[in-house]
């Protein structure tokens, strides 16, 4: 599968972005979907998941629901709507797939290539 990442940018504090990954994969539905983000420094983590269906969502606690993912499997893409941004948001985000279930735990095998958001104070 291969993901390829957009909508990264530069947004002041208290701003919104809308992350798109679009996927390769004519089977798009049987991969759960995520997110996950690193900034300088610091380890990867989970930010957002969907299962295939779309029924299915799992957040990090730290998002304080701010974020919200979602899925079009008609047209192969995933979305990461980020509301109420804050300088701490700023990292790499990745957009991630593996086939079952949705997991928190970083143990998706496809990754796309990363897009950068960065918000300022």
């Amino acid at each position: 599968v291969q993901l390829v990442e957009s909508g990264g940018g530069l947004v002041q504090a208290g701003g919104s972005l809308r992350l798109s990954c679009a996927a390769s994969r004519r089977t798009f539905s049987t991969y759960a979907m995520g997110w996950f983000r690193q900034a300088p420094g610091k380890e990867r983590e989970f930010v957002a998941g969907i299962s295939g269906s779309g029924r299915i969502t799992r957040y990090a606690d730290s998002l304080e629901g701010r974020f919200t993912m979602s899925r079009d499997n008609a047209k192969n893409t995933a979305h990461l709507q980020m509301n109420n941004l804050k300088p701490e948001d700023t990292a790499v985000y990745y957009c991630v797939a593996r086939q079952g279930t949705v997991t928190i735990r970083d143990e998706y095998p496809y990754w796309g290539q990363g897009t950068q958001v960065t918000v300022s104070s």
